[in-house]
């Protein structure tokens, strides 16, 4: 899929004030032609961390009824873990595989990943599947910057942009992967098969990495190595785990609980505390005033709405397949695949138009807003073919856009950022997810109660209403979006 060369990242002084001057910023390496070995391999690691955000989802019956006898707050704990550690850890993590090496960054992400999957498949109580969540937490931080910085450095310029296509459509088949593993599991199998899986799988791409993909320069002891902050990575750290926490729990205990108001608040005040913090270091994790460009800040917004609109989806679709259509796990999990389908073939037409990517991005949402409408509409009468067609939507729709967000975040910074700006995209994106479950999820239980003692009909409406409100945000939000991305500038570079 031939591609134009996209343009480079504005120079740093445009976003951030206080960065260097253009003409000291490193010089990348001399790019040579991307292997198709090498993306494979990165892709698969994206795929196995995404995957493991979905999978545990249709486990949580299997779960609830196991010897280990979690309580309802233990089980929202063990779905939770992963997600509020990964996204809490994403922008520290890209930050410290620029300065020490990304292809170590990403080793180590994938043994910390096999690791907590052993301590969760040998785990004898809540407490340790909990902790074993969350050191996979921790190694998919490393993991996902880790790959698209890895791309970012190694692929010359005309490569990009299918270079980047492919790690977006690694994301959604990761989704795929973890809702039908998931669901063969949760039929076939012990929950404990899930992660037992996942040991091996992370030796094996370990191994594929040591031998396919090359080293990147470091940019450790240079000017301009990234700092690693450590208390301004402690406070923004404290303030991401604040915030999701408030967001993931707030269906439970509802938006207005004390708990909750507290998150929020605690969140708000060390974001805050990391905004003072950095503006007064000399060497900050990374320099607030970068969202002075209205590319980045477009960029990330958008990555986040979409995630927001599609997780949405997620948690709603499972149960109306199960609940109200009767579909069985291992079913219901398969019965996702169009999502997959416009993932796999647009972003081949999108990246032909990354240098317009006004039209591009602000398209795929509004793709993304009408699909949610269109399945707000589903109900047991409803036949799957018409169903999926509306999947079909979505699917278009963010393998439309997806490419030309990523992109946008990551050559908003300089290359050898290009971790930390993967970083920044992918937990906009982890935090759009969180969002997009707990809105659903919250107006789902006011039309069901607890569980569905309301009936199909009534969980049909509930939906209905999640994924109306839901639609209109992502429809409202694609036209600001839009908005603030501009043409690309064109500079010399890489």
């Amino acid at each position: 899929m031939p591609v134009p060369a996209p343009t480079t990242a504005p120079a740093p002084s445009a976003s951030a004030p206080s960065a260097p001057a253009p003409s000291t910023t490193p010089a990348a390496p001399a790019p040579s032609v991307l292997k198709r070995s090498t993306l494979l391999v990165l892709c698969a690691c994206v795929m196995v961390a995404q995957s493991m955000v979905a999978a545990i989802n249709l486990l949580i019956p299997q779960l609830g009824s196991s010897g280990l006898d979690p309580s309802a707050s233990e089980i929202l704990w063990t779905v939770d873990a992963y997600v509020i550690v990964f996204a809490g850890l994403l922008i520290p993590a890209g930050a410290l595989g620029d300065r020490y090496g990304r292809k170590g960054a990403l080793l180590t992400g994938l043994g910390l990943f096999a690791a907590g999957a052993t301590v969760s498949a040998t785990a004898v109580s809540p407490a340790l599947l909990i902790a074993g969540r969350g050191i996979s937490g921790a190694g998919a931080a490393l993991i996902m910057p880790a790959t698209m910085s890895i791309l970012m450095r190694v692929a010359p310029p005309e490569q990009r942009p299918r270079a980047l296509a492919s790690w977006t459509l690694a994301m959604g088949l990761g989704g795929f992967a973890g809702n039908a593993g998931g669901g063969l599991i949760g039929e076939y199998l012990s929950w404990r098969a899930l992660f037992w899986v996942m040991v091996p799988l992370g030796a094996l791409l370990a191994l594929a990495v040591a031998r396919t993909t090359p080293r990147t320069d470091r940019s450790a002891g240079t000017a301009h190595a990234p700092s690693l902050d450590p208390v301004g990575t402690l406070i923004l750290t404290a303030g991401l785990v604040a915030v999701l926490f408030g967001v993931i729990e707030s269906p439970l205990y509802g938006w207005g609980a004390p708990r909750i108001l507290c998150a929020f608040a605690a969140g708000a005040v060390l974001l805050a505390a990391f905004t003072a913090h950095a503006l007064r270091s000399r060497a900050p994790l990374f320099d607030p005033r970068v969202f002075r460009s209205a590319r980045l800040s477009a960029a990330t917004l958008g990555s986040a709405v979409a995630f927001f609109g599609l997780f949405a989806l997620f948690y709603v679709n499972s149960q109306y397949l199960q609940y109200v259509k009767g579909y069985g796990a291992a079913r219901a999990g398969f019965a996702i695949v169009p999502l997959t389908i416009g993932m796999a073939l647009v972003p081949r037409l999108a990246a032909r138009w990354s240098a317009s990517p006004r039209p591009v991005v602000g398209g795929g949402l509004l793709l993304i807003g009408a699909g949610l409408l269109g399945v707000s509409a589903a109900d047991a009468g409803t036949p799957y073919a018409a169903y999926a067609c509306w999947l079909l939507v979505i699917s278009a729709g963010t393998g439309l856009c997806m490419p030309a967000l990523t992109l946008g975040v990551v050559s908003s910074l300089p290359p050898h950022q290009a971790g930390l700006g993967s970083g920044l995209g992918t937990s906009a994106r982890e935090i759009g997810a969180a969002l997009g479950v707990a809105v659903s999820g919250t107006l789902l239980a006011a039309h069901t109660g607890t569980g569905h003692t309301g009936g199909a009909a009534d969980f049909t409406s509930g939906m209905a209403a999640a994924l109306r409100v839901v639609g209109a945000v992502v429809i409202v939000l694609a036209a600001v979006v839009a908005a603030g991305l501009g043409p690309r500038r064109r500079q010399d570079g890489s």
